[in-house]
């Protein structure tokens, strides 16, 4: 294995990477993207492909990327300690993919990695790498790094595995987690509402939010579409702040001293204007708001009243 040429190849995606997270705006990647890939020495390097442990031609011995597909087979899952345990390729540990996962263990290789939160929809994470094997439980232990952190005059491969950089991996990889499910959960709330505000119908994607009806600090607060809205910047804070309601008949209301208020055509307009009327639902009856999570929440905002 030439590891000069797979540092300068694993640079190229990396460099890649940043400048589409750059262009997009978002560390969410449509599958199209991925697949397409990046330019290396005239030839194109793709990111993605069915397999989940993908080693492209231009590389030997060990994959560029892992993936965890969006209601996919295997159960990855983070563990205890915030370290994602990664499913091997099948139940052979000799797969020729299973042994690319313990090369770049060895060689302390940087890896990219694909979580599918959507339907052909990706977030990208990297440098990851693989600090642990499990042929047994058939699965591998992989943490996210910062290559910033990394030593000066070193390659990503090249880390000492030292207790500072343990804890920084442990830490980086907890901050991942987080990011991961909040994606998700915007990406399946706006997708469930058409990609438009609930209660104004503004499409404008950059301007709307996945709120959470029953914060996600309540134990009924989970990151699921029935506890979600898609709703404009405007309305998601006037929804957490109180100023508007939503009972469970799905019919908004607007606090009373609110409607009483004179404050130009946007109070006007934007809030009171809501008052009485219905809001926007999924298509799906299973994607609609929880109406159990509405009274909670409706309930509060009698309190406000």
């Amino acid at each position: 294995m030439d590891l000069a040429h797979d540092a300068r190849v694993r640079a190229a995606a990396f460099a890649w990477l940043t400048e589409q997270v750059s262009r997009l705006g978002t560390d969410v990647f449509p599958h199209a993207l991925l697949a397409q890939g990046f330019q290396f020495a005239g030839d194109r390097v793709p990111l993605f492909a069915p397999q989940g442990i993908f080693k492209p031609k231009v590389l030997s011995g060990a994959p560029l990327s892992i993936r965890t597909a969006y209601g996919g087979p295997y159960d990855d899952a983070f563990g205890g300690d915030n370290l994602l345990r990664y499913r091997y390729r099948g139940t052979d540990p000799n797969h020729p993919d299973n042994v690319g996962l313990r090369t770049a263990m060895a060689n302390r290789l940087p890896l990219v990695y694909l979580h599918g939160i959507a339907p052909a929809k990706y977030v990208v994470a990297w440098p990851v790498f693989v600090v642990g094997d499990d042929p047994v439980g058939l699965a591998v232990t992989v943490a996210v790094d910062d290559a910033e952190a990394l030593p000066v005059g070193t390659s990503a491969g090249e880390v000492v595995r030292d207790d500072v950089a343990t804890a920084r991996r442990s830490y980086i990889t907890s901050l991942v987690r987080v990011r991961l499910h909040q994606r998700a959960f915007r990406e399946r709330v706006l997708d469930a509402y058409q990609r438009q505000c609930a209660f104004c119908r503004l499409r404008h994607e950059e301007l709307l939010d996945a709120a959470h009806i029953i914060p996600d600090a309540h134990p009924q607060g989970e990151p699921t579409v029935q506890n979600g809205l898609a709703l404009c910047s405007l309305h998601h804070s006037a929804f957490d702040a109180l100023f508007i309601g939503l009972r469970p008949d799905y019919v908004i209301e607007v606090r009373e001293d609110i409607l009483r208020e004179t404050d130009g055509p946007t109070l006007a307009h934007a809030i009171q204007g809501m008052h009485g009327k219905s809001i926007l639902l999924p298509k799906a009856a299973a994607e609609r708001p929880d109406p159990a999570r509405l009274e909670i929440r409706y309930e509060e905002f009698r309190r406000a009243s």
